[in-house]
């Protein structure tokens, strides 16, 4: 039987950190739904600007007490995840925008499934101010997923992981979860990068739906001080990955894996 959600059963949660020149641009993109959801801020680094920004759009605001100061992206988007009451959530990321067609058409497409775990859209990315979508990376991330466009194998643990032994096409910012359908803690701390790969491959064993909704749907910020560009330019993210290719793959084919995957990412700094 499949599920009948409707726009008060989604929640996006706007995940802030620090005093985002961004975020209000995010917050404008989420409230201006065509189909009018619920949205919350939650942070671990309390300030007077998102407190201020929350009240100016009527937004509830929640502080990570506990982690005040001292949380990590794990235990933000936990947190961030906790906050909400409803069966779907989105963790917005403060520097993302969605299009106005996002939620609409997420609930949509759970609506066709039985036991969903997460969805998530394709997208685009914003580069110097510029929208862009037709670039290698972006389009061997589609290719990847293309298998996903068919709704009947969706519920396939083979086909997504098959993808996933490949690296994580799955755009963080546009995933929507059912918590209810996951693990209590859906991200362990101790990733950086890989944090969200980390979470598709625990996802991916469960029995369920990884919902694939072929659409441009968000736009992904890539910017100087985004935290994608900081990992790329580290040196975390490539143990991060080789790490989880083994999951996958003999240490040996990982290791050349890491390699091709690596240089594929460093299109995402600028």
């Amino acid at each position: 039987m499949s599920h009948k959600f409707t726009a008060k059963d989604h929640t996006f949660a706007i995940c802030a950190y620090g005093e985002s020149a961004y975020i209000e641009e995010c917050i404008k993109s989420v409230t201006r739904q065509k189909l009018k959801t619920n949205v919350l801020i939650a942070t671990s680094t309390p300030n007077e600007y998102l407190k201020l920004i929350s009240e100016k759009y009527s937004i509830p605001y929640y502080v990570n007490e506990e982690m005040k100061g001292q949380s990590n992206i794990a235990t933000d988007w936990n947190f961030a995840i906790s906050c909400a009451k409803t069966p779907l959530v989105t963790i917005a990321h403060q520097d993302d925008l969605y299009k106005e067609d996002f939620a609409k058409e997420v609930i949509k497409n759970f609506n066709k499934t039985k036991r969903p775990l997460i969805a998530f859209t394709d997208y685009a990315e914003l580069r110097n101010g510029r929208e862009v979508s037709n670039i290698k990376n972006l389009n061997i991330k589609r290719i990847m997923l293309f298998p996903l466009r068919c709704s009947v194998l969706w519920k396939s643990r083979f086909v997504r992981r098959r993808i996933l032994s490949l690296g994580s096409a799955i755009c963080c910012p546009s995933v929507t979860y059912v918590p209810g359908n996951l693990p209590k803690q859906l991200f362990i701390p101790g990733y950086r990068g890989g944090i969200d790969w980390q979470a598709w491959e625990r996802f991916s064993r469960r029995k369920g739906e990884f919902v694939f909704v072929n659409k441009i749907l968000m736009v992904h910020r890539i910017h100087e001080d985004s935290e994608t560009t900081a990992i790329i330019k580290g040196h975390e993210r490539s143990e991060e990955d080789f790490e989880m290719f083994c999951k996958f793959w003999p240490k040996w084919i990982a290791r050349i894996l890491e390699h091709f995957y690596r240089k594929g990412e460093e299109q995402n700094s600028l």
